[in-house]
């Protein structure tokens, strides 16, 4: 059993990260930039200075992490979300991989099971309550899992077929006929303008039949 994060005023866990979004990004989260900048004061600024450190948003060292910085930005803001569900509540992702899908009362089960609390305990609640700060941000993928980026090579190899030699017509003298191999290390581009460039470059220069 282990006791998840929480913070007693759980409407800050929202507050503190629209804050994020909004502020720049410093060199390190300390109590002052959590009070003053994302402006939850007091001593509920103390306790999410730490629930930011134990969420995955904030090092060990006080710096921004990459969940921090993924959070900024728009189009990683939902997987960033989800990631410091995973790093901060990775207990329940043990007992169901996919318990954020659950209904309030089954998670509710999860979270009794996980800290060994009492039903009635008003920490299970604030637990309950910080998760959901952070779920309004989070998008997950089907299987529970972010979405990761394919690699690509740097450079997209391509070998052209060897060309045929021409069948000998009778009655034509017999000439030399080779064929060839061409292999092509095309630039690391999506632009199919540069492409169709180099192909209408080899058609004309090297593909086409001789006027010999």
């Amino acid at each position: 059993m282990a006791m998840l994060p929480y913070v007693t005023a759980t409407g800050n866990v929202e507050k503190a990260l629209m804050g994020i979004k909004a502020a720049a990004t410093p060199a390190k989260v300390t109590q002052d930039f959590v009070k003053t900048i994302l402006k939850v004061p007091g001593g509920s600024g103390d306790q999410m200075t730490s629930y930011l450190k134990k969420i995955g948003f904030v090092n060990a060292d006080s710096t921004p992490s990459d969940i921090y910085t993924r959070f900024r930005n728009s189009g990683t803001a939902g997987a960033a979300a989800a990631a410091a569900l995973r790093y901060g509540y990775a207990p329940l992702f043990k007992r169901n991989e996919f318990w954020h899908a659950l209904g309030e009362n089954e998670i509710r089960g999860l979270v009794l099971e996980e800290t060994g609390l009492a039903n009635d305990s008003p920490t299970v609640t604030m637990i309950l309550n910080s998760m959901k700060g952070v779920r309004k941000f989070a998008t997950f993928e089907p299987d529970g899992t972010l979405p990761e980026k394919p690699e690509q090579p740097e450079h997209p190899h391509v070998q052209l077929p060897a060309s045929p030699i021409p069948p000998q017509i009778p009655g034509q003298s017999l000439g030399l006929n080779i064929g060839y191999t061409i292999n092509l290390n095309l630039p690391a581009t999506s632009d199919i303008a540069v492409f169709n460039a180099i192909f209408k470059s080899l058609k004309e220069n090297l593909l086409k039949a001789s006027d010999g």
